[in-house]
């Protein structure tokens, strides 16, 4: 097993991963910015470097500094969490070529699927179902109108070098797709340095669901389950839970053997995601993009499949074998979790602020995953996310119940927050009837 940990990111994630690396006898240390020196997850490593100023690109994503302090506190390892690094091929080179070990799939696969429609020409070529697009990028406004007219409105407008539903947005026809196209060609050069655009079928009643994949040591890609998340705002999740509402025995088992010939297309190894687009009305699912990281909601499958899927990255990592038995990998009972965000419950517009407030709800079937405690600021340099909320049971009403009653517990004051989103939604008789689709939290609205 690998002896020492550097763990380049913060706040929850960072404590979730320092968490099982001390259960297994790692060595840990944290990487921090100057924004961040107050948060439990500095206190709980080992060791702990500050690498710049809050800014992220000073800090959390300077490379030099987090290499320069894996150096020198004598790190064997690194593991970016999601965000950040995570999905930075050429951070994941550079890891390796430093003599280190990247807790992570290797960078000829982040680079595959980091760019969208590389990622789907792979699929459709692995046999992979892909929704109906186009192939290169749209390279000018024309080949985009051309593309849209032989796909057929709406279709929706994507950066394909986008992730965590940035640079999206919709075309109900041309000319709303000429004002998106310059909007989304615009944003991915600002964001991400690639200004590429692919156009694609929209599906105005659609869920989201993913398939969380464990590349094994050995060469093997397992899948461990299904995962909704079709409860989102801005294209960006709020709810998660295993198993999907909406997905059959049958279903599952197509969703399943999809995702594993997708890692095995681009030859995965640790922990990734396959996220699809389903058609609840004929059970048609697509392909949508590959997450080649831990994804912030692993807790559900966790207790799902009572795995520590920290603990099974650091073994494939070190060339060991997973603690499971591949072949008998089955799910028992329902696990939701809820991202608490510092954020306007209604708007869903940020709110930071001093923690004044801050009591975790407990009790059987209840799981808190935090980055903060009372007294931290919420500063506005990072995501929103505060904590996520896992509840589980031995079946999806139970699990609910839980989620109610421990939303009714948690106390926090001080940041904005949307526990009373959570709240309404978790009486909403769609979302209780399980028969929900992305376009819940607008119709909530």
């Amino acid at each position: 097993m690998i002896e020492s940990l550097l763990v380049a990111n913060r706040g929850e994630i960072a404590r979730r991963i320092i968490r099982t690396a001390k259960r297994l006898g790692i060595r840990v240390i944290a990487v921090y910015s100057e924004a961040d020196s107050d948060l439990p997850f500095v206190a709980e490593a080992d060791e702990a470097v500050c690498v710049g100023p809050a800014n992220p690109a000073q800090s959390y994503r300077n490379t030099e500094a987090i290499l320069a302090a894996a150096k020198s506190t004598g790190a064997q390892a690194i593991h970016p969490g999601y965000g950040f690094l995570s999905e930075n091929a050429d951070f994941a080179r550079t890891v390796t070529s430093s003599g280190l070990i990247w807790v992570g799939p290797g960078a000829d696969a982040i680079t595959a699927m980091g760019d969208k429609i590389n990622a789907r020409n792979l699929m459709a070529a692995a046999g992979v179902p892909v929704a109906p697009g186009t192939t290169d990028p749209a390279a000018d406004l024309a080949a985009a109108t051309a593309a849209a007219a032989e796909i057929g409105y709406p279709v929706m407008v994507k950066a394909a070098a986008g992730g965590g539903g940035m640079g999206m947005a919709v075309a109900n026809d041309e000319g709303q797709l000429a004002t998106e196209y310059d909007k989304v060609r615009a944003f991915a050069e600002r964001m991400f340095g690639d200004g590429s655009v692919l156009i694609e079928r929209y599906f105005p009643r659609v869920r989201h669901v993913e398939v969380q994949i464990l590349g094994l040591a050995d060469g093997r890609v397992v899948a461990l389950g299904e995962r909704e998340c079709s409860v989102q705002r801005r294209n960006q999740k709020l709810v998660e839970e295993s198993p999907s509402p909406a997905v059959s025995p049958e279903l599952r088992e197509r969703f399943l053997a999809a995702a594993v010939r997708a890692g095995e297309a681009v030859g995965y190894r640790n922990a990734g995601t396959v996220e699809c687009l389903l058609d609840p009305a004929t059970n048609e699912f697509f392909f949508l993009e590959m997450n080649t990281r831990l994804q912030v909601e692993h807790p559900v499958t966790e207790l799902v499949y009572g795995v520590d899927l920290v603990e099974e990255q650091l073994r494939v990592a070190a060339g060991l074998p997973p603690t499971f038995d591949p072949d008998a990998l089955a799910p028992r009972g329902h696990a939701i979790e809820l991202r608490i965000n510092a954020e306007d419950p209604k708007r869903f517009l940020p709110g930071p602020g001093v923690v004044r407030t801050w009591v975790e709800p407990t009790g059987e079937g209840v799981r808190v995953d935090s980055g903060y405690v009372e007294g931290n600021t919420v500063t506005p340099f990072y995501d929103s996310l505060m904590a996520k909320l896992i509840v589980s049971g031995k079946d999806r009403a139970e699990a609910i119940e839980r989620a109610k009653a421990a939303v009714a517990q948690f106390q926090l004051a001080g940041p904005k927050n949307n526990l009373p989103f959570f709240a309404e939604l978790l009486e909403n008789e769609e979302f209780l009837s399980g028969n929900y689709d992305t376009g819940i939290v607008p119709r909530m609205r």
